[in-house]
């Protein structure tokens, strides 16, 4: 098999031991129906700089009609071994032994790939919107996708195919909504969009990375209803990667477990390293930024604010506090403007009206206080030229800040709040997973001492043990040093668990708001009791934080 060489296009690298070179000639398994539709054998994938490899001796097969279910912690190799069905490796690492056949060809190969991507085989991951062109509206892109993969041509049946793909997703399909750009779009919506695209084909094998991760509960379940009826087609194969283990264990054939990069025996998961509070613990050090700052005092204050993206309005009259210390969770449907509100906090969208203040000691001084964002999209957020060490040292290095030797062990120090190892340094975004890129991109936040923490979506490409470790953090932090903590997120559990007061926004306005315990107990909304009758499991708030932060 062909291995991909970072920076020229997959199927161009040299050849891999263990595989011949090129597209890979007819193994069972191929075009007349005999055998696995895909096949993954003795796949090794690396740093192509030197190191431990990230997968290891990878064996598997995909059945014809088969659901099968890869799950892991953040790290262990889940993404890498999803790309290797369509001939990709990440950026940074390299093939470095072993086969892989789908259709009985090898999608590393230049021919294989042009026969396999988007007609045999079709990909939806974690980040949608890495795959779309943000230049392009969403009309176009499906457009060209299903002239390309498709038989329909003719302008009127291309239009036909778009406006049915997109109703399949169920968003809408007429006009207004196909104009609009990626960045127009909230990330349930981008996920949707991906989605369209990927079905734009008749693909017989779909590898679905998280499929669900950026979306609300209620969207969720009709996504997970959704794929459920289109895997259930005896025709089509699939790989589902996801840390939803009642998802998988519903809809999955058969269900692999990988750690460490390597298969793991059936069996319970490894339990996590716990996470160290900030602070203390080994290797916390003295005089760090954490460790010096004096407490945090004051609140965030949002009143009256309006927001808009071009002239269709996206937020209207917002009002919330979140004192020091605080949490309050912001939830509602995929594309009720909770994104855009994030921005909106942290200076990164401008609002039509009303603004954001931070009140010290109620005196109303608004410039003294840094928010920090803490993005979705981690892969956007992060520079991918930089490694990670040069990420974190930037905000621990600025003027007034730490030596640079101070820093070095402050970066490594934070890598360890967050669940990395000290390795993590040397690699750039395109090398890591999506929930390391995540935990880095929390790191650099944390090195910045912010005064509130404004998180969308922090732990959605996390396995449940890291994002109960990383939530963990949060509250620790925000309990020692004060900062306060706006947490936008889909998972009414972690709401209910971490948040004082919850917020409910629908359309754009505020139509539900409370301490937690109320909200979440007895909504009183349509909208919160249908989030609620989809989240999956029980969702109930913690006792001690019933009525707390209710100012």
């Amino acid at each position: 098999m062909t291995g991909h060489v970072p920076g020229r296009p997959p199927g161009t690298g040299g050849h891999v031991p263990g595989g011949p070179s090129g597209s890979g000639g007819h193994v069972p398994g191929g075009p007349s129906g005999a055998g696995p539709l895909a096949r993954v054998g003795g796949l090794t994938l690396g740093p192509a700089a030197g190191g431990p490899p990230v997968l290891c001796d990878a064996e598997l097969s995909v059945e014809r009609g088969q659901v099968l279910g890869v799950v892991g912690r953040s790290g262990s190799g889940k993404s890498s071994l999803a790309y290797s069905l369509l001939g990709h490796v990440r950026p940074g690492l390299e093939v470095r032994g072993g086969t892989v056949r789908v259709a009985g060809l090898d999608p590393f190969g230049r021919a294989g790939a042009r026969r396999l991507r988007g007609r045999v085989v079709s990909f939806l991951g974690q980040d949608p919107g890495s795959s779309l062109n943000p230049a392009l509206r969403i009309g176009t892109q499906i457009a060209e996708a299903v002239r390309l993969r498709s038989s329909a041509k003719r302008a009127p049946d291309v239009r036909a195919r778009v406006e049915e793909l997109l109703l399949s997703v169920r968003l809408p399909a007429d006009r207004a909504f196909q104009r609009r750009l990626p960045r127009q779009l909230s990330g349930g919506q981008a996920q949707r969009v991906a989605l369209a695209v990927a079905f734009a084909g008749t693909p017989r094998l779909l590898v679905l990375d998280e499929p669900t991760s950026g979306l609300d509960t209620v969207l969720a379940a009709g996504m997970r209803r959704l794929l459920a009826e289109v895997l259930a087609d005896g025709d089509r194969s699939a790989l589902l990667v996801s840390h939803d283990p009642v998802w998988i264990a519903s809809v999955a054939d058969d269900v692999i477990r990988l750690e460490g990069g390597r298969i793991a025996p059936a069996g319970v998961p490894k339990a996590p390293k716990p996470v160290p509070p900030p602070g203390g613990g080994a290797g916390s050090g003295r005089g760090t930024p954490w460790n010096v700052t004096p407490v945090i005092t004051g609140e965030l204050s949002v009143r009256g604010l309006d927001a808009a993206h071009g002239r269709v309005p996206v937020l209207r009259d917002i009002s919330l506090t979140a004192p020091a210390g605080g949490c309050i969770a912001v939830v509602g449907p995929s594309g009720s403007g909770k994104s855009t509100l994030a921005r909106c906090l942290a200076g990164l969208h401008r609002p039509t009206r009303g603004g954001v203040e931070w009140r010290e000691d109620g005196a109303g001084r608004g410039g003294g206080a840094p928010v920090q964002l803490v993005a979705q999209d981690a892969r956007g957020a992060l520079n991918p030229r930089e490694s990670v060490r040069t990420a974190l040292l930037r905000p621990l290095t600025g003027v007034g800040r730490l030596p640079a030797r101070e820093a070095e062990a402050e970066a490594v120090r934070l890598l360890g709040l967050v669940g990395l190892e000290p390795g993590v340094l040397a690699r750039r975004p395109g090398e890591l997973s999506g929930g390391q890129r995540q935990r880095v991109a929390l790191a650099r936040t944390l090195a910045a001492r912010p005064r509130v923490l404004v998180c969308d979506e922090i732990t959605s490409a996390l396995d449940p043990e890291t994002a109960s470790g990383v939530l963990d953090l949060l509250d620790s932090l925000r309990r020692t040093l004060g900062p306060a903590v706006v947490m936008v997120t889909h998972d009414l559990a972690a709401a209910a668990r971490h948040a004082d007061r919850v917020v409910v926004l629908d359309e754009g306005r505020v139509v539900e708001a409370g301490p937690a315990a109320w909200v979440l107990a007895a909504p009183e909304h349509p909208v919160t009791r249908e989030l609620l009758a989809c989240a999956g499991r029980p969702v109930s708030a913690v006792p001690e934080r019933c009525g707390a932060g209710d100012g």
